[in-house]
């Protein structure tokens, strides 16, 4: 015989007055011993869960909004997730929202501006108890919505001084002059700068490459191949091929992502093209398998799962009404030099 009770919804989920029947308690009582709230004996607190093991029940996120005017959902929104740096970013948001009691509802924007600003619209109606976004690259109207929605916000990947923007990130221009200036150390003057997507971070690498290569003296235009299309292996084997071609004397390249570089490496060695002896190569980001390339890839060790750490925990003081110790921080990337150069 069916021993669980009738269900009163129409849509047959479990009622937390059916859990307080199970217990025997009163409903108030089984909503606060199911929120962990201090004050409810542990005796009543263990019989309350077990009846809602027994009946299979599952507290809906949205009552509990419409009840405490507070949402348990954190709205994440990242350019791809076919890109290793942001899983690596949103799985450092999980582990430190996910033990305090959030979810991530996660949006994906393919770099495109008025996508993310129809997500925003869609998850900023659901009054989400926080929010995280990808750089400072948006629409107007996108800003409005973030600042006029009282949802705290922090910033991530990119770093900008202003007072009351929160925000975590490293220098990406930083970054992409200091592998070019390894590069140049390595008595490469002809070194080319390589980059597909051509998002904002992506081109703050080049001001960066520009801004060593200027510096040393060895700046020239004609160096530089950008591609709007996703980065990817293939791409990157294809733009080595176009660059030995069309752009001979160069004796070194900076790709601006690690897939790219990766696909270098691969055409290089299916031309017969000596690395680094004839060409040195360079990465950004230091994804997988870049170690385990022939030759070993030197690349930049960003810090993105830090990034995710940090901005997570920034939001988590924010969305406590705590104030955080600094409205930016910056964090530390690495040159890491292997084979390749």
């Amino acid at each position: 015989m069916d021993t669980l009770p009738r269900r009163r919804r129409s849509s047959g989920r479990v009622t937390l007055q059916e859990v307080a029947r199970e217990a025997g308690v009163s409903p108030i009582t089984a909503s606060r011993a199911l929120r962990g709230e201090r004050g409810v004996a542990a005796e009543l607190v263990e019989r309350v869960q077990a009846a809602a093991q027994r009946l299979g029940y599952v507290p809906d996120p949205a009552a509990r909004a419409l009840a405490s005017a507070r949402s348990s959902h954190v709205a994440v929104l990242v350019p791809l997730l076919s890109n290793a740096l942001f899983v690596d970013v949103l799985e450092a948001v999980h582990r430190v929202l996910f033990p305090a009691g959030y979810q991530t509802l996660i949006g994906v924007t393919h770099y495109d501006p008025a996508e993310e600003e129809l997500l925003l619209r869609s998850y900023l109606a659901h009054r989400p108890a926080g929010l995280l976004v990808t750089g400072f690259d948006r629409t107007e109207a996108a800003r409005r919505l973030i600042g006029g929605s009282g949802v705290p916000c922090v910033h991530l990947m990119e770093c900008a001084e202003v007072p009351g923007v929160h925000c975590v990130g490293f220098s990406q221009a930083d970054a992409g002059a200091a592998i070019t200036e390894h590069l140049l150390a390595r008595g490469r003057r002809r070194v080319a700068f390589v980059a597909a997507q051509l998002d904002p971070r992506t081109l703050q690498r080049a001001e960066g490459y520009r801004r060593a290569m200027r510096r040393a003296g060895c700046y020239d235009p004609r160096l530089e191949l950008l591609n709007p299309e996703p980065s990817s292996i293939a791409l990157g084997a294809r733009l080595l091929e176009e660059l030995l071609k069309t752009r001979p004397e160069v004796d070194a390249v900076f790709f601006c992502n690690d897939d790219l570089a990766q696909g270098g490496l691969l055409a290089a060695a299916r031309l017969g093209v000596e690395v680094p002896g004839r060409l040195a190569v360079a990465g950004f980001n230091d994804l997988a398998g870049s170690e385990q390339m022939l030759p070993p890839l030197t690349t930049v060790r960003t810090p993105r799962f830090e990034v995710g750490e940090a901005g997570a925990r920034m939001l988590l003081a924010l969305m406590r009404g705590e104030r955080p110790a600094a409205d930016a921080v910056q964090l530390d990337y690495r040159v890491v030099v292997r084979a390749s150069s």
